[in-house]
């Protein structure tokens, strides 16, 4: 069989993930200190787990309704509420997911057509141009700058605004920069949306996780609800990475579209992931504030550390990375990391991984420990070190 006329052009298309293609690379290394993934190395809780197992004791393996459980809808229409004073039913505004990553891959179906153009700032997440292209809509890049301190400018989305703009990626707290958007700058972006039809896609998996002030979701603004698609779930706050849990909140005439994919491409989310993700909510509150002030305390650590070493690195105001300035070196993201990988046994990830403009950056994870940490920034440090003197190979 002649493969090539046989595959859609435009997945063969895609490009894999950079993250991935460094992650995959340390299967075959040994002494390898990784920072590579956005992996809380807490595990579950016991209590979230607990629930879980107990379920599974008593048989509840069963279908559950397209949308999720009655039980987790209503937890997290009250969750919103409780944490972000935002108002969603839980019965026709809420929906569960396989993770965050398919609430994405939904909001994205649900509007885009064929030649309709969707702004995406970046550096981001991975994967919103990659499905923007695959339902043929056309990614139209914002880059934001470390003199911005990676934050949206207001200026840049008033000069792409088309009459093909569907909708607007807003992806903070931000991986990979650590960026977060304040009410007052959120504001400044409601002004430019208020009198067009553009759908905001506002990724806020990240959200619990912010240091110094809370998060505030573009969805409380006014006029912004009615227009917002937010993403959101368990994996980073909660530590429920390989439950896979996500969930949408959107207006009801959005929502009922993104349940239909879900139906045919998914049915439900696991019922067992669903019960644990009803206790997280339920009971969750302090799990939360103790993993994100040890985030904070790492945050803190490696930022110092980075500048010790004399790296620029932006102070990261939310999520769970560092994104230090590598470009004095004169070497591509892709040559700086793979020779701090293979000449000092430590993985961080390019920074064009999450779009060109990524390009003279890296991304470090500090969702590990201290220790962990400890040891990469000394191999950093080693590195670094070479590299001024001109003895690296």
């Amino acid at each position: 069989m002649d493969y090539s006329k046989v595959l859609s052009k435009t997945a063969v298309s895609l490009k894999p993930s950079g993250i991935r293609k460094f992650f995959d690379l340390l299967g075959s290394m040994t002494d390898v200190v990784a920072l590579t993934v956005g992996q809380p190395d807490f595990p579950t809780p016991w209590h979230i787990r607990e629930a879980g197992i107990e379920s599974l004791e008593k048989g509840m393996t069963y279908y559950t309704s397209n949308a999720g459980t009655e039980e987790l809808r209503n937890e997290i229409s009250a969750y919103m509420l409780r944490r972000f004073s935002l108002k969603y039913d839980a019965m026709t505004e809420t929906m569960v997911t396989v993770g965050g990553s398919e609430a994405i891959d939904l909001a994205i179906r649900a509007i885009v057509e064929p030649g309709d153009e969707v702004i995406i700032p970046t550096p981001s997440f991975v994967c919103y141009e990659p499905i923007v292209r695959l339902v043929g809509g056309t990614p139209i890049i914002l880059a934001t700058e470390r003199k911005d301190a990676f934050k949206l400018n207001p200026e840049k989305l008033k000069s792409l605004i088309t009459p093909k703009t569907k909708m607007l990626v807003l992806p903070f707290p931000n991986n990979p920069t650590g960026a977060i958007m304040t009410r007052e700058e959120l504001a400044e972006i409601a002004d430019i949306l208020r009198d067009t039809n553009i759908v905001v896609l506002s990724d806020e998996i990240y959200a619990e996780l912010t240091y110094g002030e809370r998060h505030v979701s573009i969805a409380a603004l006014p006029d912004m609800w009615e227009r917002t698609i937010l993403v959101n779930g368990f994996s980073k706050s909660y530590a429920m990475t390989g439950w896979r849990m996500g969930f949408l909140c959107a207006p009801a005439p959005i929502l009922k579209q993104m349940l239909k994919i879900h139906q045919y491409a998914i049915m439900c989310a696991p019922t067992t992931s669903q019960i644990a993700a009803t206790e997280a909510l339920r009971n969750g509150d302090a799990d939360i504030a103790r993993m994100a002030a040890e985030y904070d305390r790492r945050r803190k650590y490696i930022h110092e550390g980075l500048r010790n070493i004399g790296l620029d690195a932006f102070e990261p105001k939310g999520a769970f990375y560092i994104f230090p300035s590598i470009g004095e070196f004169g070497l591509s993201g892709d040559e700086f990391c793979e020779k701090l990988l293979y000449n000092y046994r430590c993985a961080i990830v390019p920074g064009q991984a999450f779009g060109e403009s990524g390009e003279g950056f890296a991304r470090i994870s500090y969702a590990y420990s201290v220790k962990h940490i400890t040891s990469a920034l000394e191999r950093i440090d080693a590195f670094v070190t070479d590299l001024k003197k001109g003895t690296v190979k």
